[in-house]
């Protein structure tokens, strides 16, 4: 395993460090991170690592070799502040990039929600994007979905690589496998076994998801939940509508199971829910590790026109910029698909509460939205066996 002196940023509960380390890489050396109850997370499996919570306080990345930053994405999303980097949260990524003036680390890999390409016109990526080539660094970027590495969780992420030294984009589109079907489920996920959805909603969306959840969200108590719910086909009547357990959310985005344990039960969703999923960074770390091997300009690309929106996929290289056209799934999950229903006989689920579940029901059936009856049914058979 080669020797390499990691810096986490926003380490959150350690999802970019546990798949750089899956990866190959030793680290991580230091960590910052302002959260006690994610900080307990930390020490816990990352017991070696220099533990700090001020990323402001950071005066240089030190001989770090890869600084990892899945900084705030509080005023990016489209279910947060929308302040883009002038919020206060997401704004911190910009005492990161005022520090490579000074710091050469090999590699920065930064990661965030998609939104971050479309708020004020990309203005976030465009920002971080000029503040990089500013200071010589080569970028590329591409949304990822889990599921392309068999997690059953639809969930996509921006992944930004930067290197003064090497070529970012070698890295990141290195491998494309389109692997979604015509009705967004996933290559290798079962066609009639369970369904993912967003009990919260049920007016404008549900966030469908064939054999997977949607995106795991975070949560300020675990008495006010965000995990999403799922429809269990043939389970028995009562358990057909069900939420995972917070080990089951774990196991969903690639930790083990018990991974948050030594964090406040209270806040164990939002950690799950604000994480990285780990196959992915496992993923990158590989990269990292033979990226000089890869074909500089083994992909499709257009150049990159100033003022337009900003694709899924883009790079510099040599002092140019690309739109890329690669897809969301560097690889096919046809094999290593995790189905969802086993999940949550490994690792746990709720029944979904009466109210929320009538709740839905109710918004779904005043909407216009379309759905099959047989789900229809299932919750209204859940309301009905759930009534106290």
């Amino acid at each position: 395993m080669r020797s390499h002196s990691v810096l986490g940023l926003f380490a959150g509960i350690g999802g970019l460090e546990l798949g750089l380390h899956q990866a190959g890489l030793t680290g991580p050396t230091q960590l910052y991170e302002c959260w006690s109850s994610a900080q307990s997370v930390l020490v816990e499996w990352f017991p070696q690592a220099e533990l700090h919570d001020d990323v402001l306080a950071l005066e240089d990345l030190g001989d770090a070799d890869v600084v990892t930053a899945g900084f705030p994405c509080t005023d990016l999303s489209q279910a947060g502040r929308t302040a883009g980097l002038q919020g206060s949260a997401s704004g911190l990524i910009r005492h990161v990039l005022e520090l490579l003036q000074s710091s050469r680390p090999e590699w920065l890999l930064v990661e965030n929600v998609p939104n971050m390409l479309r708020l004020g016109r990309g203005s976030a990526i465009r920002e971080i994007t000029r503040a990089l080539e500013a200071v010589g660094y080569d970028w590329a970027y591409r949304t990822i979905d889990s599921r392309s590495f068999g997690l059953p969780q639809r969930r996509k992420r921006v992944y930004l690589l930067a290197s003064a030294v090497h070529d970012p984009a070698a890295v990141l589109f290195r491998e494309d496998d389109p692997s979604e079907e015509p009705d967004g489920g996933a290559e290798g996920a079962s066609h009639d076994s369970a369904y993912g959805f967003y009990w919260t909603e049920g007016n404008r969306g549900v966030g469908w998801a064939r054999d997977a959840v949607p995106t795991l969200k975070g949560s300020t108590t675990v008495s006010i939940p965000s995990p999403p719910a799922i429809w269990v086909v043939d389970d028995e009547p009562g358990r057909r509508i069900v939420r995972p357990s917070i080990e089951a959310a774990e196991v969903l985005q690639g930790f083990p199971a018990g991974w948050t344990a030594k964090a406040p039960t209270r806040d164990r969703w939002k950690l799950v829910g604000n994480a990285v999923s780990v196959p992915v960074a496992k993923w990158i770390g590989e990269g990292l590790l033979t990226g000089d091997d890869f074909p500089a300009d083994g992909y499709a690309k257009a150049p990159r026109l100033t003022g337009t929106v900003w694709p899924q996929a883009a790079c510099h290289v040599d002092g140019k910029s690309w739109d890329v056209a690669v897809s969301e799934w560097p690889r096919s999950p046809t094999t290593s698909y995790v189905h969802l229903v086993n999940v949550l006989e490994q690792h746990g689920s709720e029944a979904l509460s009466h109210r929320a579940t009538r709740g839905f029901r109710d918004r779904l059936r005043r909407s216009s939205l379309k759905y099959e009856p047989a789900f229809m049914a299932a919750l209204d058979e859940h309301v009905s066996l759930t009534r106290s």
